[in-house]
């Protein structure tokens, strides 16, 4: 079963940084994962799922939500297979579970079929 596996949340104070990265866990789609557009979305409790960032299969186009631009940067290593999120300046209303995702099309129109498990990140106030 293919699986994307996401690592880095934790908890932090307000202010603070987090880098999240996102891998495919299994051979042969870990090979494959250069062909998929990468996304970063964030739920936190009593509230919608929402993109929170997401990159194209060659990094050259991304999409970031309003509410973490300037804060957040997505980036991807296609030789390492994974993509990164880097969040500085953590807020409290940034806490939430953060899923990556992958799928075809171009950010932030983007058919993700392929979901992680999720990691909790929180910043405290």
């Amino acid at each position: 079963q293919v699986q994307l596996v996401e690592s880095g949340g934790g908890l932090v104070q307000a202010g603070g940084s987090l880098r999240l990265s996102c891998g495919a866990s299994e051979h042969p789609f870990s090979s494959y994962f250069s062909n998929y557009a990468v996304g970063w979305f964030r739920q936190a409790p009593g509230k919608e799922r929402e993109q929170v960032a997401s990159i194209s299969r060659s990094g050259d186009s991304t999409y970031y939500a309003d509410s973490v631009k300037g804060r957040f940067t997505i980036s991807r290593d296609n030789a390492k297979n994974t993509v990164d999120l880097q969040m500085n300046n953590l807020k409290p209303e940034d806490t939430a579970v953060y899923y990556c995702a992958a799928g075809a099309g171009t950010p932030p129109a983007v058919n993700f079929v392929y979901w992680g498990q999720g990691t909790q990140v929180s910043a405290s106030s």
